[in-house]
């Protein structure tokens, strides 16, 4: 009994570490995944997806096939939820629903013909006004969103410019921050991928471990940083280069006679360069730093209205005196 207690205890005790470490890794992937505009619904329709693959992909490792229970319960997926992701093609397909918020503002706006002007480009949009405004735009596609709220984040994002007179226009129709490009996409996912792979292997096989170091000081000098940059990058180019080579005589030795049907592997090494603040880590201040916005306020058109009918009636005052 005290056997299976403790051991239970070590289970828990591994599970919460394995937790905090999965938010480390979760918190930097969730600033990348919200600058290129993915939603949370659609991080989770992509998260169930990969769940239900890697689980079906362990069965057929430990017994020879897939076993929809056997999925179902590693994943805590509904069977029928498993069966149908297992039916479909392995491809990540763009969720129907669960678009970021402000993409779908953006896209209304670009498609919807009542957010059009006469040449089929999107109009120049009052911010406020019960017809026609940025203000009806963003109740019928902002899922909920404030009109306040969704102003500051596509003005975040230079998607949209405000113009005078309480006016706003579209800048871009997707809202990816500048920089961002497919292929440095691609990298990210890659590289990411191939780090959490060699760290969780050499979890699981403590014999032989693959080669992971880490050279690290948390007290570095900030007038040095640029000067250890500037090394780090020469030595770090040299290092790779030469690995380069290792790897290179490694292809040409596979083209002998004797080992033309060995399936060939994919080998490699990354070195990368990491730098952060701890106090901004430790404390994080988000009042500190930030802008305040300048509060947006309706147009009372009453009064206008009412200004304008006292300028109408004084000049008929005006014209009875002069006939008078």
């Amino acid at each position: 009994m005290k056997k299976a207690k403790s051991r239970l205890s070590t289970t828990d005790a591994v599970k919460d570490a394995t937790a905090i470490a999965t938010m480390r890794i979760i918190d930097p992937l969730l600033d990348f995944i919200f600058d290129a505009g993915i939603s949370i619904p659609e991080l989770t329709f992509l998260i169930r997806e990969r769940s239900v693959r890697a689980a079906a992909r362990r069965t057929l490792k430990e017994s020879g096939r897939i076993s929809r229970s056997r999925v179902a319960i590693i994943t805590g997926l509904p069977r029928s939820e498993v069966g149908r992701i297992l039916r479909s093609p392995d491809y990540l397909p763009v969720p129907p629903r669960g678009q970021n918020p402000a993409r779908r503002v953006l896209s209304g706006w670009y498609e919807d013909a009542d957010y059009l002007a006469k040449r089929g480009e999107p109009a120049i949009l009052p911010i406020f006004g019960k017809r026609r405004s940025f203000e009806t735009l963003v109740s019928k596609y902002g899922g909920g969103i404030p009109v306040r709220a969704m102003l500051d984040e596509l003005t975040l994002l230079d998607a949209v410019e405000r113009l005078q007179n309480q006016k706003v226009r579209p800048r871009a129709r997707l809202t990816v921050l500048t920089g961002v490009t497919n292929s440095a996409i691609a990298a990210v996912g890659e590289r990411s991928r191939d780090l959490i792979e060699t760290l969780t292997e050499n979890v699981r096989n403590c014999s032989d471990p693959l080669f992971e170091a880490t050279a690290l000081v948390n007290d570095a000098d900030e007038e040095m940083i640029a000067l250890i940059r500037r090394e780090i990058t020469a030595q770090g180019s040299s290092f790779v280069n030469s690995i380069h080579s290792l790897l290179n005589r490694s292809r040409k030795a596979r083209t002998s006679s004797s080992r033309k049907n060995v399936l060939p592997r994919r080998m490699g090494v990354t070195v990368f360069y990491f730098q952060d603040n701890l106090q901004s880590k430790r404390q994080i201040d988000p009042i500190v730093g930030t802008r305040r916005r300048k509060n947006l306020r309706r147009i009372d058109n009453a009064s206008d209205d009412s200004k304008r009918v006292k300028k109408i009636q004084g000049r008929a005052k005006q014209k009875q005196m002069q006939h008078e």
